[in-house]
């Protein structure tokens, strides 16, 4: 009758309404690649606090776009810290790596990883990780790309 087939159809229209609506939160990262972090430039800036110049970084359109939105990045775990509890992704595996002065420090995004997320990982495992894509320009204590709230993807 015309009735079940208006019924079937505008449940299957609700379906695919409620499919579209989960797919978009479940993925509603992007994944970003290397090259649009290497969008950046440097100017050297005093630092009173350090008593130094320092090369502060300034972004450019490609990574302003992310920035406080979610996104998934994918590279090379490296530990930065004796433990081994603390992490960065880096472009390229520990032995090519920003610290070994192949790369720069757009090459690296430093994880901060949920208590609840946390685990161990071993270097140059590679990973895609995603969380809310921060860019520091102001703390010398950090690196220039931070990714809060990172997990596995």
């Amino acid at each position: 009758s015309t009735n079940q087939i208006q019924s079937m159809t505008a449940l299957r229209y609700s379906l695919l309404a409620l499919f579209f609506t989960i797919s978009t939160a479940t993925f509603a990262q992007t994944k970003i690649s290397w090259d649009v972090l290497a969008d950046l430039t440097y100017e050297n800036k005093w630092l009173e606090k350090y008593q130094m110049e320092y090369q502060i970084p300034v972004f450019g359109k490609s990574p302003k776009i992310y920035e406080g939105k979610e996104v998934a990045v994918s590279g090379y775990i490296i530990p930065i810290d004796a433990e081994g509890t603390q992490f960065i992704l880096s472009r390229y595996p520990y032995a090519a790596c920003f610290f070994c002065g192949n790369a720069g420090p757009e090459s690296v995004v430093e994880l901060w990883i949920p208590q609840k997320y946390y685990k161990r990982y071993e270097i140059d495992q590679r990973m895609t990780f995603k969380g809310t894509l921060k860019l520091n320009n102001t703390d010398a204590n950090h690196f220039i790309y931070i990714l809060e709230g990172a997990r596995e993807r």
